[in-house]
């Protein structure tokens, strides 16, 4: 477990190393945060979750901290509201780094010497919590650095991931539906939104092969997709309208050299690759559009090969290239109860206008993907590196 746990968050230092040192002080939207501040949330993870209830004697690297770097846990106290993290120019980022060393030396020394199964379990939730601040943080740079007029690059990610994978070749696979089970089980880590297992009801339908291309998105975009009321929902064309929406987020289709902004800066657009960064909003007109619809959770699972089948960075996009809205609204599975504690807050509470993606996404960090894995996001986020899989009733 010691070893996991540094090479864990080995990755997070990593992420922020090409980073000066206040670069993301300023925010361009409430939902994103500077890359420290992400440091020091998943370093006082640990120190909250772990540390102080299980490590007698242990001080708190300091008392201000709590507040600064609580995300969302009302159960443990105040917290630095969301959309002014921005604006925490300190602590700096060597006082974030010294903050990260005090807590790994502690909890280096507290599983050096064995730890009870209650602190075994937070210990992995939190290895697993760092890994989704791990996708965050580089979604969170791209898009304060899309809004940057200069366009900088960011470069290379430190674990290699293709984030211009192409789809598989367009197509459908049917399946007979029925009662399917769903949901995670077994002893491996699961996050508790991902159980209990249960069955669900599925009328035949189809699901496509691959995702949604830019080169489909194009047609979309040329046919007025977004000039066209009868294709959104109502709060979506709301969202069209007050953001005076005409493409994905990172596009640029002003000019007749058409071009997407990404961690390399602006390329040019391949029509071959999977659309990435559209809203849920979106990705319903889009599959209306279409002479389709956005597969509902159960289906994509009922459908979808296990990582271990076909990898992480699959051909056909299961996982590796983009996050999959579906139709179903976050709710919690029959039966579901949050885990005990603060750290029951995790997930449970957010189960309301929220939708559920599937997959696993560009920016998702090795290892971390599973085929019950349950992400979600306000139908209107289109930071988040999601993409389309569509479905369709069995004719």
């Amino acid at each position: 477990m010691n070893l996991e746990y540094d090479s864990v968050r080995s990755v997070t230092e990593a992420l922020a190393e090409p980073l000066s040192p206040e670069d993301q002080t300023v925010q361009s939207m409430a939902d994103t945060s500077p890359t420290k501040w992400h440091r020091a949330h998943t370093t006082w993870f640990f120190e909250t979750f772990v540390l102080g209830p299980h490590r007698p004697g242990y001080r708190v690297f300091d008392d201000a901290y709590g507040y600064l770097f609580n995300s969302y846990y009302d159960a443990v106290g105040p917290r630095q509201p969301r959309d002014q993290r921005g604006v925490i120019t300190r602590p700096g980022t060597d006082d974030v780094r010294r903050y990260r060393e005090h807590v790994d030396a502690a909890m280096r020394d507290f599983l050096a010497h064995g730890v009870s199964s209650e602190a075994a379990f937070l210990v992995t939730l939190g290895l697993h919590h760092e890994q989704q601040h791990q996708e965050l943080v580089l979604t969170d740079i791209k898009h304060v650095l899309s809004r940057n007029p200069t366009r900088p690059i960011y470069g290379k990610v430190p674990y290699a991931v293709a984030t211009d994978a192409a789809p598989a070749p367009q197509g459908w696979t049917a399946h007979a539906g029925g009662v399917v089970e769903i949901g995670h089980d077994s002893a491996a880590f699961a996050f508790d939104n991902e159980g209990p297992r249960h069955e669900v009801l599925l009328e035949p339908y189809e699901i496509a092969q691959s995702l949604v291309t830019i080169g489909d998105w194009l047609a979309f975009v040329d046919d007025g997709g977004y000039d066209r009321p009868e294709l959104w929902m109502s709060d979506g064309w709301y969202a069209v309208q007050g953001g005076k929406w005409r493409a994905p987020i990172y596009w640029d289709v002003a000019s007749d050299d058409r071009s997407i902004f990404t961690l390399d800066g602006s390329v040019a657009i391949d029509p071959s690759a999977a659309v990435t960064h559209v809203s849920w909003y979106e990705a319903d007109a889009f599959a209306r559009w279409a002479g389709a619809r956005l597969p509902t959770e159960a289906e994509w699972e009922a459908a979808a090969p296990s990582p271990a089948e076909v990898g992480e960075r699959d051909a056909g996009g299961w996982y590796g290239t983009a996050w999959q809205w579906t139709a179903s609204a976050y709710v919690a599975y029959p039966r579901f109860r949050p885990a005990r504690g603060a750290v029951g807050e995790y997930n449970g509470k957010f189960m309301v206008n929220t939708h559920v993606l599937r997959g696993s996404c560009w920016a998702t960090p090795p290892g971390h993907a599973r085929r019950t894995y349950r992400n979600f996001y306000t139908p209107g986020s289109r930071w988040c590196a999601s993409g389309v899989r569509l479905a369709r009733d069995a004719t």
